[in-house]
């Protein structure tokens, strides 16, 4: 107990202040990061068996590595000012492989800074300890369900010069799905929820709550949705994307798919947040034309009809899934959806065929689709979308040839990592 008390403290001190990590000397309130500084409970450090080289102005590698520090749950204004003694193209991911910065390049010896938000959560609702989201057991050891912010720096000499965190209170922008949008934590599954941070500057904090297997009924039984609704404030998103598990035998009838919808809406708005419905997008079925077929049933009509019916917001993900994969081909979706050869990456034995997941690149275009969505809707957080990227039309898809994130290193916690969805 008195262990905890003092881990405690030390978190509940934290959120008073901003705190700086250098590398090399540090001044003031700022914290000397050397070779030795390790991630504890009780020591913020580097984490997962990574060490980089720490010089007298830099910490940098060959290698991916990461940073962790122990923080209470809530949103965190991250700066890093990036670069070394090598010329470097460092991107940064949080949590479970949240893309925050992607390929910012450095000059040798010269630096870069940028800022972003990001979230921290736990499984406790409300801070009560006996009730708490039910956790998958892929779930358990996830970075994203630890009390600690873990930031992962990846590419080609990644390196920084130092990072400073302090508490925000952002408009937040809650994320609700299965697998087709969780955060994905093992390379090189990906979802377009994990994706959105890129997009966005600081001001806007993504929490993508998405999960793989669930359903819009299960969301609410393994209370991922109450949780949601104790963090939920005034001026807050709830985006909500389901119909890939719903549409299962026995799984969730369309009617009772709507009533739920109605349900979500209602209690989103009470809060004083907005709802947005996203329409799940197409699977890789194409006709004999190679045209995209209609896979979901019903279910993205439906969404559809409750949108227009409670005047909700409508991000047509469907729609523009089946003219982004339209413009794809059949052979040029294979390149966004998870088909690889047996050991292409590690713990994969088999070669995989899935028409339903993605890949990074895949992951990424639909993520650009929902900006897209974002700013045809019109919604107030358009204004802080980032401005190096400009809007995207999904019958125009990014080359493939033009696209490489570096593949995280985070270990799969399975020993066959093709079964890491749990759809």
């Amino acid at each position: 107990m008195k262990h905890i008390a003092v881990v405690a403290f030390i978190i509940c001190a934290f959120v008073a202040q901003a705190q700086r990590y250098v590398c090399g000397s540090a001044q003031g309130n700022s914290v000397q990061l050397t070779a030795a500084s390790i991630y504890s409970t009780t020591t913020p450090g580097f984490d997962l068996n990574t060490v980089p080289d720490v010089g007298a102005k830099s910490c940098s590698s060959d290698k991916p590595f990461f940073f962790s520090v122990a923080l209470p749950e809530g949103s965190y204004r991250v700066k890093v000012v990036l670069g070394g003694e090598r010329a470097s193209t460092t991107t940064v991911w949080a949590e479970a492989r949240r893309l925050m910065l992607e390929k910012v390049s450095v000059k040798a010896k010269g630096s870069a800074t940028r800022t972003f938000d990001t979230n921290v959560r736990v499984p406790e609702i409300g801070g009560d300890a006996t009730q708490k989201v039910r956790l998958k057991p892929r779930e358990i050891g996830n970075l994203n369900w630890d009390n600690k912010l873990t930031l992962e720096f990846n590419g080609e000499h990644p390196g920084f010069r130092s990072i400073s965190i302090a508490p925000v209170h952002e408009t937040t922008v809650y994320v609700a799905g299965d697998s087709t949008v969780v955060d994905q934590d093992v390379d090189p599954w990906a979802a377009w929820g994990q994706m959105l941070p890129r997009f966005f500057r600081p001001g806007v904090v993504i929490a993508n709550h998405a999960e793989s297997g669930e359903t819009i009924k299960s969301f609410v039984g393994e209370q991922r949705f109450a949780k949601v609704m104790s963090l939920i404030q005034p001026g807050d998103y709830l985006f909500m994307q389901f119909a890939h598990n719903d549409q299962k035998p026995g799984a969730v009838s369309l009617d009772d798919y709507k009533k739920l919808l109605v349900d979500y809406i209602e209690k989103t708005r009470a809060k004083g947040a907005t709802p947005v419905l996203v329409t799940s997008m197409n699977r890789r079925t194409f006709d004999a034309g190679g045209k995209i077929t209609n896979s979901l049933a019903g279910y993205p009509d439906a969404m559809r009809e409750v949108a227009a019916a409670q005047h909700a917001a409508l991000i047509d993900l469907n729609a523009m899934s089946k003219t982004l994969f339209d413009a794809m081909g059949p052979e040029g979706t294979l390149k966004a959806f998870m088909h690889f050869p047996a050991n292409a990456f590690p713990n994969q034995t088999q070669a995989i065929s899935d028409d339903t997941h993605f890949n990074k690149y895949g992951a990424y275009e639909l993520a650009r689709c929902v900006v897209h969505g974002i700013r045809t809707d019109k919604l107030p957080i358009a204004k802080l979308l980032a401005k190096d990227l400009p809007d995207f039309n999904p019958a125009q898809p990014d080359p493939p040839a033009t696209f490489d994130l570096p593949a995280t290193p985070i270990p799969p916690r399975t020993g066959n990592v093709m079964k890491v969805p749990q759809v």
